[in-house]
Parts: structure tokens; sequence; C-alpha cells
């Protein structure tokens, strides 16, 4: 076994060594240090989840066979090391007297360890997500101070603008960056926190400090630094009389404050996060009754809990058996729960130790493998207090607690944080589609929707569309087929209907849905419907799912429509309308379904999204190819390790997703893909796909003369359609498909 050690209370470039360290060798283990300073810890708690770090009990029993040691020359004991263990340091310092002569030591002048390794990961032309390269940007930061220290070099910037180039975030290393401060600095920054003014703007902490700095000649931005890292406010307004006027400096952790703007009232300018400027002639206890009164106008409301929670929690009570809470995990997904006892939170639950208990064999509860705690967030808390809680915690779900009764409403979770933290969140709510709906909708689908909304308002239940429509209303290709998810109960709402406008509903109670029969209803406006076509609408109870083994169809239950959309097989697929009361034309979007369509991206939104279902490998070249969108790299690898899979489905269930692709005007570009990614061996060793198939299905695609094969005059277009894309099938079945010999295909 291989690890990768560094010092303890390690700080930011001792954990980006390491992983830079693992980035040049992904079979070493980087084992994260017993002792961390406090910024690298409230970094691990936000994104710990995307690095590869592995605490030393969770090591396997195994001999260490090298040891990568980075960032020190001082070996922390591990075990399973011995006399044989092989080591090597790499490390910034001076090389240190006495060091067994057997160890390779490499130690480079440069400003940071993490520097040397980022050249490293250069040369392999090695590619990084946007947190692996923050966490360098920040190990080198530290170690330079921001590139300002005299042993900063010229290596050193080149590797930040490495890591800028791929997707280093700024914004979030000067958030966990401390700098040290000089003797006057440091007695300002002490009067300034024994005297800071705290004020409640519109759910947020601001703090305003005044001071004195006549006789200082040091900078003070570092001091504003401090002080926000310290009151761990939502802005900071320093406002300091120097020798030459007031000094205002303001620094901002929220997107809902901007300090420029505020400046800017005073003569000064800046950014959104941080701004400055030197007022002349006048008191400072005018410039301070200003800022106070001006501060309202420019705060704006904040991101409160209730707008990212989860509804309806899953809680676990002490008595829980670790068997019983790792059914639910696997069941749902859930990474924690968290643990209630009379009504009160005593701890959360994670999937961690539930998988160590159940590696070690014991028969415990919740109450004794939980993290105790009664940590606890209220709806209308601010995101930047749910950090807090967060960072200080470790915990990766939070409780939200009605303040009045103090009931447990919902859960929010360090996933549901980081959307939000993201340089452009997309919130529910925030766009409208109301027109767009409209302009798309003849007048008399439209009105049936609004019937639908105007019912299911009457029973207080949320009414969406969901998927493929809301992805084409986007996409500006809007299509007639609608679905509709309840949050609420569908069978209620479609007889509800059915008692108010005729018809009659069949209803399945397994899974919550129903089909609402326009035959007889809507007197009217249910003859014209039946003109078009439509003779039934679906309605389908929000709901959630989960698979019992790959391939298998799933198991549901009832939950919200943010757990109905994380079901769904692509971020794309994943947009909501709402269609109820005021609500009307809101877009939802829990799981980044808009970024991914404005970027022409193919995601999945879970790492076994393809083993629970594999017909979405082949749905994800038919995507792909339709819109002449990209498969996005992870979603790509995931694909490529469960292509085995495919072959392991029924006939039906691939025949199914070949009436698509046949139905296709994109047909010879899809099939062309399946057989890039060797899909079509998977289905059949027999299905080949050739440049002399390619230009005949084209043709075919192109062919306009079906009315003289199948007879003119059809009644229903769509009817029409429905034969042109069966002849489609039947013709090409023999040339395309040749199913001789295989039995894999007798279904198709």
């Amino acid at each position: 076994m291989h690890i990768i050690l560094t010092h303890e209370q390690a700080d930011f470039d001792a954990l980006a060594s390491q992983l830079a360290a693992y980035l040049i060798n992904d079979s070493a283990i980087p084992v994260l240090p017993r002792r961390i300073n406090r910024n690298v810890r409230a970094f691990l708690a936000l994104y710990g989840v995307e690095m590869p770090f592995v605490d030393p009990r969770d090591l396997p029993d195994e001999a260490v066979d090298s040891v990568t040691l980075v960032d020190t020359q001082s070996m922390v004991s591990i075990k399973g090391m011995g006399p044989e263990t092989v080591v090597q340091v790499v490390d910034h310092h001076p090389r240190r007297e006495g060091l067994p002569p057997e160890w390779s030591v490499t130690s480079v002048e440069l400003g940071a360890t993490t520097t040397y390794l980022v050249e490293a990961l250069r040369e392999r032309n090695g590619a990084l997500s946007a947190v692996q390269a923050t966490l360098m940007l920040l190990g080198i930061y530290e170690d330079t101070g921001s590139l300002t220290y005299s042993r900063t070099t010229s290596r050193d910037l080149r590797a930040v603008a490495f890591l800028l180039e791929h997707g280093a975030n700024l914004e979030i290393a000067a958030d966990f960056l401390n700098h040290p401060l000089s003797k006057s600095q440091q007695e300002l920054y002490d009067y300034l926190r024994a005297t800071a003014q705290h004020m409640h703007i519109h759910g947020h902490d601001v703090v305003l400090a005044c001071g004195d700095a006549q006789d200082m000649e040091e900078e003070l931005s570092t001091i504003a630094h401090k002080l926000r890292d310290l009151l761990d406010p939502d802005a900071v307004f320093l406002l300091i009389t120097t020798r030459g006027g007031v000094q205002l400096i303001a620094r901002s952790t929220s997107d809902h404050i901007d300090v420029s703007e505020i400046a800017s009232n005073f003569g000064g300018g800046g950014h959104a996060r941080a701004a400055a400027c030197l007022i002349r002639g006048r008191k400072l206890e005018d410039i301070c009754d200003e800022l106070v009164d001006i501060l309202p106008e420019h705060v704006r409301l904040a991101i409160t809990v209730a707008q990212i929670m989860s509804s309806g929690p899953q809680l676990l009570s002490p008595e829980t058996p670790v068997q019983e809470a790792a059914e639910r995990m696997k069941r749902y997904g859930y990474e924690g729960y968290p643990v209630v006892k009379d009504g009160k939170v005593v701890g959360l639950l994670t999937r961690r130790s539930v998988d160590r208990a159940l590696s070690h064999g014991l028969n415990l509860t919740a109450a004794s493998l939980m993290e105790a705690g009664a940590h606890s967030v209220r709806p209308g808390d601010s995101i930047e207090r749910l950090q807090r809680i967060v960072t200080d915690t470790g915990w990766g779900q939070i409780p939200v607690v009605e303040p009045e009764s103090g009931d447990i409403i919902g859960i929010v979770t360090r996933t549901d944080l980081l959307k939000t933290l993201t340089p452009q969140p997309k919130l529910p709510g925030r766009m409208n589609l109301a027109e767009r709906l409209e302009a798309a909708l003849p007048p008399v689908r439209l009105q049936l929707l609004k019937v639908i909304a105007a019912e299911a308002y009457k029973l207080h239940s949320a009414l969406y569309i969901v998927g493929g429509f809301v992805r084409d209303l986007l996409l500006d290709r809007p299509s007639l087929d609608f679905d509709l998810v309840v949050e609420g109960d569908a069978i209620t709402l479609a007889r509800a209907l059915s008692h108010s406008h005729g018809g009659r509903v069949t209803s399945h109670a397994r899974f919550g849905t129903a089909k609402w029969h326009l035959e007889g209803s809507l007197s009217q406006l249910g003859d014209e419907l039946l003109r078009t076509g439509l003779r039934t609408i679906d309605l389908v109870t929000a709901r959630t799912e989960f698979y019992s083994h790959p391939t298998a169809l799933p198991t549901v239950e009832r939950g919200s429509i943010k757990l109905d959309l994380h079901r769904r097989d692509f971020t794309i697929n994943t947009l909501a309308m709402r269609l109820d009361g005021r609500h009307y034309g809101e877009l939802h979007d829990y799981w980044g379904g808009l970024e991914d369509l404005q970027e022409r991206l193919v995601r999945v939104l879970h790492s076994l999204s393809f083993v629970d279902d594999p017909t979405r490998i082949l749905r994800a070249a038919r995507f792909e190819q339709r819109f002449d969108f990209h498969i996005e790299n992870r979603t790509m690898q995931l694909l490529l390790e469960a292509r085995p899979l495919v072959s392991r489905l029924s006939g039906d269930r691939i025949r199914h997703e070949l009436d698509h692709i046949l139905a296709s005007v994109r047909v010879s570009q899809i099939m062309r893909r399946l057989h890039e990614l060797e899909l079509l061996d998977e289905i059949s060793p027999v299905l080949t796909w050739d440049a002399w198939l390619e230009e005949r299905m084209g043709r075919l695609a192109q062919f306009k003369g079906w009315d003289e094969w199948i007879g003119r005059g059809a009644d229903d277009p769509s009817q029409l359609r429905r034969r042109q894309i069966s002849s489609t099938a039947s013709y090409s079945q023999p040339t395309a498909f040749p199913v001789t010999g295989s039995t894999k295909l007798s279904g198709v």
C-alpha cells in the first residue's frame, strides 16, 4: 500500500500538496492528518466530499510499502509502516540534517510545495475539477501571502495561472485565507473588534466599526479581512480616520450586499465583494450616520433556508438498528439522517458510521453510532448562517425546525447549500415561463391545463409540467405532449376533475397514478380536445424511487417534486414548471438542468444512474445527437463503465428505445454514435452499422412519399406519423438490424 502523508496542524499547502501528489499517482492514498487548522477544516466541511482524502482510521489493514511525505520532513506514525517502508519527501523548506539516508528527498526553493507538484501535473496534461484547482490555488496563495511574500518565485505565478485556467475560484480562495498582522495593525484590530456595532438588515448580519489610524503607516485592508473572518458577518464596513481623510473599507460575503454600490455613494468603487474610498473634508460621525441610513436601501433580502430545504424529512429514533438505517440509506441514497428523541434533534447518523459498523459486524443502534448534537436551522435563517453551521459542525444534513412549535419540518443538505453558493445560482421560481407556454400551446390545450390547475389549487396541491416539455420549451422547439406531476394526490385530483367536469377515471393506487378519460367531459372543450386526438390526461403523484438491483424496474414511494425530479435520467429533463395559483409559469430547477441546457450538455444526476437503468445509456446517445449536445465528461466515463449492462436488458426494453431512435429525423447520427460507443455490439453481435446503411437510412428519413405508400387522407395527423414511424421500422429492419441467429433481439 502506498500512502501520502503531511504534517499535523495541516494548512492549505499541506492538503493541496497531498491532493496534487494523488493526482500524479492515483494508486496512492492521501491520508488526512489527525489535526487540521480551522480554515482548512472549514474548507473540507464544504468541499471534502469531492476530495480523495481518507481518514487514517479507514485505512485498509495492510502493510505500508511506500510513503510520499509532502510539505514536511517529519514523519507521522501510521499503522502498517515498518523498516522496509520506502519514503519519498517533497518539500519547499531547506533540507533538515539527520534525515535517514535511505529517504529520497526533493527540496525545492519555491513559495509553496504545491507549486512543484502542480508543475508535474501540468507536464502530464492532467485534467482538474474546479474544486481541486481551488484547493491547490489556496495552497500556493497561503504560503506566498497571495504571491506577495519575498520568497515567491515566478514558478509560483505560473502555477497559479495554470490553476486559474483550470477553474480555480478566486472568490472561494479569498474566503479561506488569513493574513498576519503587524503590531500596530493588531492594536487597531483589537480596538475595532471590541467596539464593532452589529446591525441586522433584511436578514443579514452587517458589522460597522470605526477607529483612528492617523499614526499608522501599514495598509488597512488586511484588518478588514481579519474582522470579517473573526466576526463572520455578511458584510463588514470600516470607517477609519487617517492623515488623508476617512478611509472606508468594505467587504461582503453575500451576493445580496454589493459593497461597491454602497461605496459609490461616497465617491468610491471596487467590486461587489470588496470596495474602498477615501473621504476628505467630512467628520467621521457624519459619515457613519449617513452609512447607517443608506444601508437598508442597498442590502437585499437574503436567500432563506425555506427556499432550498426539502419538506417532510425522514428521521431516525435513537433505537433504530444499524441494519435498518443502512437499508434506508441504500433505498433513498441519503448520506445521513437526523436522530430525534421526543421531537428534539439529538444527533446525526452518517453513512460512513453505518458502513464502518457493518464492516466490523457490529449490531448497534443509531444512538451508539450518531454524531451527538442538537444543531438545526429555522426556515427564515439565511444561507450564510446555514453555511456557518455546516462548516462549524461538519454535518452534511441540517434539520429545519419551526420556531414556534419546535417541530422538524424539513431538511437542508450540504448539496443544497453548494448549489446555492455557485456563482450563478438557479433557484426555484426565479424564471417565469408563462408567456412562452401561452405562445406555444393551442388555445384548447392551454385551456385544459388551466382547468386542471384550478382544480389543483382548490385541493391545495401543487401541479407541475415536468421533463421534456419544459426542456423543449426552453429550446424554442415546443411540443404538444406534456407530463403532469401532482405534489399531493394525483388520484384525488383526477376524481375531482371527473366530478366537476365529467369523464371517467382509472387509477393505479400503488404508483399514485391516474388517467382522466375526456369522453363526455368538459362539454364543448372536451369535444374540441377529442377532435385533436387528445382522449386522456395522465396525472402522476410526485414520488421517489429506488432499484433493488441493476436493470430492475424501480420500486416507488411518494415524495416531493424535488425528489420526483431527482429520479429522472438527465439534468436537462429535471426542469419543472408550476401551474397552480400565483405560481403559474414558475420554473423550478433543482438539479442544474437550465445551466446544462445553456452549456449543451447531457449529464446524469448521480453516479449509479446508468447502473440503475441501463436504457439511459441508449437515451444519452439519442439526446446528444437529437439536440446536437455533448455527453458531459463524467457522464461519459460512467456510461462506458456501465456499458456491459446493456446486454442484460430485455428485448422489449431495447425495442422501446430503438422505436424512439427510428422515429427521429437524426436516426443516422444516433446509430453512428451508438456504433462509436460500441453499444450496438452490447445489444447484439450481429447488429452492425456502416457507411452503406447510414446513407440509406438518411435517405429513408428524408423520404416524402409516405401518403402514396399507406394511403391518403388520414383523419388524425398523429396517426399518420405513427404509421410513418412503423413503416420506417419495418422497412429498415431487414438491412439495418439483421437478427438471424440472435436470441437477444427476439423481443426487438
